[in-house]
């Protein structure tokens, strides 16, 4: 039975839940307010020269006070942590000390690599989170090994951790029979902050994984449901006086790159090339960030995992040049995650191949603890074999901090096409613009419990900018034992968002969900078994003008957690489609595609996720039925040996055998990734895979050796190949290939 929507009472319906949200958010606040901070630790001045060594022999830290008796995250959060840990805190006018001594026996260590921004959950470690505005949603995550490999990463939304983030600080690590002791010193000039005449205070916590143990701790207890690393479960940390100025923090970090390139595909000759260009980093102020880049190269960025697409609509890939990274999500966050008003990964990339940046600017930080900005203009240059002309972006964010960890923020984003002026230049095309405004409120709750978000966008183009808005409402509520969300959405016909990512249009959406987690009483179970549950997720997809049904998933599912990460889930799916043009669900593109019209299909499926405690592990996922009116089967995962502590050895696949009824199209799709990344040492690493992609016809090797000379100072060799994948393993045909030298190196002034 299809479900008609009348227009009018959901206006009515949407007033009378905006003013509910404001009313709820308002309680939320309240409640907060009256809660007091149970941990505090000082910071104090340390009065002769720290030694980075691991001894923790200072005078500094003998007067440091000490937090300890760390609390259990996971599989308890009942308890103290086994494991436990101690940390101090000093700092100088240069750099913020860390001081760490982490019980662990040293024959119990599990380390993944020694490749920095080694992965969460694999690897044994110590990190530390720092929230110096306080609003518990934004930070810096700075986590260490047993043998003293580095990560760091930039915290938004309170969980997320970008890893991609990359900054100067220094560690020593000391190890004994029984603990290992770390010392960390995070310059000043790394982080950003506020200076208050008077008291001044942050927000920290410290985590710690022991793998083998398979136990996650911290200092600041943290309910099981969240990650240990969770901003909204922080102390504070209480400064004697004010942390020092940082003085003058400008970085320039200047490449040079030379390329030998050949397209075989079409028959170029050999393109050999040398560039140079470079990024400059001013501090504005302690907490506003000046970046400018000239003529940026991004040829060491590692490329895309590729993925089979069966949908209709194009797939999202993260963002990983580091240009963009810092206060990423001050840009990229507006919106829902398929309906995104800024999607930095336009700039510079297209369909048709890479776009040259000729120069761009990017101011972004905090004005003060309450408010952000962000200001960014880039300007990309004409590529003629791909008919792309010169375009610029430009993107304004502006947020307020409410509550305890809400805000409100604006964003708008403009994109101007040129053309040629018929004199050898460029002018301004009058109707190649589109422009996005929008509003938008995000509501976290002081506890983590709650979460919502309320947007609204508005697009202008040259044409048809009736229905041309963005609209959505999230509410989730999660808690130890139950997870339920209900996120909808409307996207108007005619909403363009040409340097964002909306893969859909002129839809409105539900798709409630909930899970019920369960935790064994009985001791004897509770050590074999850490939780199960059940979950239902759900999606009901309404397309314009008609607002007749188009896609419906139902969404039944069960699973069993086990120690050391290893799970097992098994799922049913009902699924509804009603294709408003033909459609190729093997995308070929020759063939009879399936007609406009109904279509009713199921599936079940099932997942393991072996122990990653040991050396090899892996995932499987396999799943069959019905599909449009014909029959899927899919088998999919990753196989894993840890050569500890050298780096991984791993293979991904994905097998989708797709079969039509005649005389529509059948398919059987192969994608294949075995990858080796390896670690020769602290500074020299060394990664290759190759994907095997036969819907794409395309076989990619790329390896890439990194050797890093100086703090965040690099040389890069990247090597990339990619051949038709229907040749590769008889008389393998390449299509193009590339060699690439790169230099970069980062220079404080």
């Amino acid at each position: 039975m299809l479900i008609e929507i009348t227009v009018a009472p959901m206006k009515r319906l949407c007033a009378l839940t905006i003013a509910l949200f404001f009313c709820f958010s308002g309680c939320l606040a309240q409640r907060a307010a009256a809660e007091e901070e149970p941990y505090r630790l000082a910071i104090r001045k340390a009065t002769s020269k720290m030694h980075l060594d691991g001894q923790l022999d200072e005078p500094a830290w003998q007067e440091a006070q000490v937090a300890g008796d760390f609390f259990q995250n996971f599989p308890m959060d009942s308890s103290f942590a086994a494991l436990q840990a101690e940390v101090r805190l000093a700092f100088d006018e240069s750099f913020l000390y860390v001081g760490a001594t982490v019980y662990q026996q040293r024959e119990d260590y599990i380390i993944t690599s020694l490749k920095r921004d080694f992965e969460n959950g694999g690897s044994d470690e110590f990190a530390v989170n720092i929230d110096p505005f306080k609003d518990k949603v934004n930070g810096f995550h700075f986590a260490v090994t047993p043998f003293n490999v580095h990560r760091e990463g930039i915290i938004d939304n309170g969980t997320n951790i970008n890893r991609d983030w990359d900054n100067k600080w220094y560690s020593e690590v000391a190890n004994h029979d029984d603990r290992w002791v770390v010392e960390m010193a995070i310059p000043f000039k790394t982080l950003r902050y506020s200076r208050a005449d008077g008291d001044n205070s942050w927000r920290i916590n410290f985590s710690r994984i022991a793998v083998k143990q398979n136990e996650r701790s911290s200092w600041v207890p943290v309910p099981r449901q969240f990650g240990a690393n969770h901003l909204a479960f922080t102390g504070l940390l209480e400064w004697e006086g004010q942390p020092p100025a940082p003085g003058l923090n400008i970085s320039v970090i200047p490449y040079v790159t030379g390329s030998s390139s050949r397209d075989h595909e079409n028959g170029a000759p050999a393109d050999n090339s040398f560039d140079a260009g470079g990024d400059i980093k001013v501090a504005v102020t302690p907490s506003l960030n000046l970046d400018l880049t000239f003529n940026p190269d991004f040829s060491q960025v590692e490329v895309d995992r590729q993925i089979t697409n069966l949908s209709r609509f194009e797939l999202f890939f993260p963002e990983r040049r580091q240009f963009f990274l810092e206060n990423e999500d001050l840009f990229s966050r507006f919106g829902f995650p398929d309906a995104r008003p800024f999607f930095s990964r336009r700039i510079g990339l297209s369909a048709r191949g890479p776009v040259p940046i000729i120069a761009g600017a990017r101011l972004s930080g905090k004005l003060d603890d309450n408010w952000r900005l962000g200001l960014l203009n880039m300007q990309t240059a004409k590529v003629e074999s791909a008919g792309i002309d010169p375009a610029n972006y430009s993107v304004g964010v502006l947020q307020r901090k409410v509550f305890d960890r809400s805000y409100v923020g604006a964003v708008f984003v403009n994109k101007e096409n040129f053309t040629s002026d018929g004199a050898g230049g460029y002018e301004l095309d009058g109707n190649g613009y589109n422009r996005v405004a929008g509003l938008e409120y995000n509501l976290y709750s002081k506890d983590g419990k709650w979460e919502a978000e309320l947007y609204y966008h508005r697009s202008f183009s040259a044409e048809k900018n009736n229905d041309a808005q963005s609209a959505a409402l999230f509410v989730g509520h999660f808690t130890r034992n139950w997870r339920l969300f209900f996120p909808s959405q409307y996207i108007g016909q005619n909403f363009r968002a040409d340097a964002g990512f909306v893969p859909r249009t002129g839809f409105l959406s539900f798709s409630p969900g909930i899970t019920h987690n369960i935790f064994p009483k009985n001791p004897k179970v509770a050590r074999k078994i850490i939780q199960y549950g059940l979950e239902f997720s759900t999606n009901f997809t309404y397309n314009q003008p008609d607002y007749r049904l188009a896609d419906r998933q139902l969404q039944p599912g069960a699973f069993v957690v086990f120690p050391g990460q290893s799970t097992l889930s098994i799922g049913f799916a009902s699924d509804f489609t009603y294709l408003y043009f033909p459609f190729d669900p093997t995308n070929k593109d020759a063939g009879e595609k399936l007609p406009i019209g109904e279509y009713r299909y199921n599936s079940v499926g099932a997942s393991f996720n072996s122990d990653v405690r040991k050396k090899f592990y892996f995932d499987v996922e396999v799943a069959g039925g019905e599909y449009f009116n014909g029959d899927i089967r899919r088998v999919e995962g990753a196989v894993n040996f840890r050569w500890q502590p050298f780096g991984i050895l791993a293979a991904t696949f994905a097998y989708n055998d797709i079969q039509l009824p005649d005389p529509y199209n059948s398919a059987s799709f192969w994608l294949v990734g075995p990858r080796a990344e390896l670690s020769f040492s602290r500074s020299l690493f060394f990664s290759t895979f190759l994907q095997y992609n036969t819907q794409a016809d395309n076989v990619n090797i790329n390896s890439r050796l990194q050797w890093r000379f100086r703090p965040v100072s690099d040389v890069f060799l990247v090597y990339t190949d990619n051949y038709f994948s229907d040749r590769f393993f008889n008389e393998p045909q390449v299509k193009n290939r590339a060699l690439v030298l790169k230099v970069t190196y980062w220079l404080n002034l």
